[in-house]
């Protein structure tokens, strides 16, 4: 039918006339509340978005002089941040004459692994960028 008798019968039912497919010879049209539709929409989308979990990452600093104590303190809130579902970037700032033993803080890293390894994986490995060590942990599998 034409746009013109079809915008009439939309007017006539209180609908309005949608263009599904306006590239097509004729164009096709549909009758629908559209203002229904774009409700349901949203509606649907905002279901969607409060269902997704949103991972964050946290991030914990070490020292490469650290000890034993002060290890296994950052160590429990790794595990923490881990066991909530987050991931962990495990971070180390070289100070001064420590970047000539970049290897010593690739083994505090290490040992801090051995200590959360039962909570989370290692996605990467310790990685040296300039100054600084870091790698990532993410929450274990149940």
């Amino acid at each position: 039918m034409s746009a013109r008798e079809a915008q009439f019968k939309a007017d006539e039912e209180g609908l309005d006339l949608v263009k599904i497919s306006p590239n097509a010879q004729p164009p096709v049209c549909k009758l629908m509340n559209y203002g229904k539709y774009m409700f349901e929409l949203t509606k649907k989308a905002k279901e969607v978005k409060k269902n997704q979990k949103v991972i964050e990452i946290k991030e914990v600093w070490l020292s490469m002089t650290i000890d034993v104590g002060d290890l296994n303190v950052k160590a429990k809130q790794a595990q923490k941040f881990l066991s909530q579902g987050n991931k962990v970037k495990v971070s180390i700032r070289m100070r001064g004459r420590q970047m000539a033993h970049a290897e010593m803080g690739v083994d505090v890293m290490n040992r801090f692994f051995e200590i959360v390894k039962d909570f989370g994986v290692m996605e990467k490995q310790p990685l040296t960028e300039g100054r600084n060590i870091w790698m990532m942990l993410a929450p274990a599998k149940a």
